[in-house]
C-alpha cells in the first residue's frame, strides 16, 4: 500500500490548509473494492515507484502524485466516464483542501490524459501517462500477470470479444511510434514493452 507519510507530504507541498483526514481511507477502500484484480494498492505502488524515477524531471511533481491517487479511484467496467469521475472527485478533493484553483484545473487535465487514447500534453502529463503504461514494459512475468488481472476484471465478457477487444487495444498500442514519452522510459521499457505486447497478441490469437 502506499506510504501515508507520502500521502501527507504531497498535501504539503500542494499548501493544502485543510486536507479531509477521511479521504486516504476512502481512497484505499475504493482500490480495494472487489471486483479489481489490477487497478488495486499494488496498482498504486508500482506507480509510484516508477514516478520517482521521473520526478526529478516533473514540473509540479506534487500535482502529478495527486492525479496518480485518483487517476482510478472510480473504476467501473462497465463504465466509459471512470476518468471524468475520478477527476472531478480529485479536483473537489483539492479544492476542498485548500489547493489553489489553478492547480486543481491541472490535477483535473492529469487525469483526463490517463485515457489510453489521450494524448498527453506537457511534461507532467507525459510523466503521468509513462508511469500509469509502465507495467507494458514490466518483466515478463509480471507483464503476463498483469494480463491475467485485466482477464479477470472483465471476467463478464465472453471470451470471444474480451479477446477482440483486447487485441484491438494492444495493437493499438504496439502501432504507436513511441509508448512512452519520456526518454528515460524509452530507453528502459520501450523494447519489453513491444516485446510483451507482441507475445500477448501471440496468445489472444490462439
Amino acid at each position: 500500500m502506499p506510504a501515508i507519510a507520502r500521502w501527507h507530504e504531497m498535501w504539503k507541498e500542494l499548501g493544502a490548509a485543510n486536507p479531509d483526514p477521511k479521504l486516504h481511507g476512502e481512497l484505499i477502500a475504493r482500490y480495494r473494492e472487489p471486483h479489481r484484480k489490477y487497478h488495486t494498492p499494488r496498482h498504486l505502488d508500482e506507480c509510484f515507484e516508477k514516478l520517482d524515477d521521473l520526478r526529478p524531471f516533473a514540473r509540479h511533481p506534487a500535482e502529478i502524485e495527486l492525479a496518480l491517487w485518483f487517476h482510478d479511484a472510480i473504476y467501473n467496467v462497465r463504465r466509459k466516464d471512470n476518468e471524468e469521475r475520478s477527476a472531478d472527485w480529485a479536483r473537489t478533493s483539492a479544492a476542498a483542501a485548500g489547493v489553489s484553483a489553478d492547480a486543481c484545473e491541472r490535477v483535473y487535465s492529469l487525469i483526463l490524459t490517463t485515457r489510453h487514447k489521450a494524448v498527453p500534453d506537457g511534461t507532467d502529463a507525459e510523466i503521468l501517462v509513462d508511469v500509469d503504461l509502465s507495467i507494458l514494459g514490466a518483466a515478463p512475468e509480471r507483464f503476463d500477470e498483469y494480463e491475467r488481472q485485466v482477464r479477470g476484471e472483465y471476467a463478464w465478457v465472453p471470451e470471444f470479444v474480451y479477446r477482440r477487444e483486447r487485441r484491438a487495444i494492444l495493437k493499438e498500442f504496439l502501432a504507436r511510434p513511441r509508448i512512452f514519452s519520456s526518454t528515460h522510459f524509452r530507453g528502459r521499457y520501450e523494447q519489453q514493452a513491444r516485446s510483451n505486447i507482441k507475445r500477448s497478441l501471440e496468445r489472444l490469437a490462439v
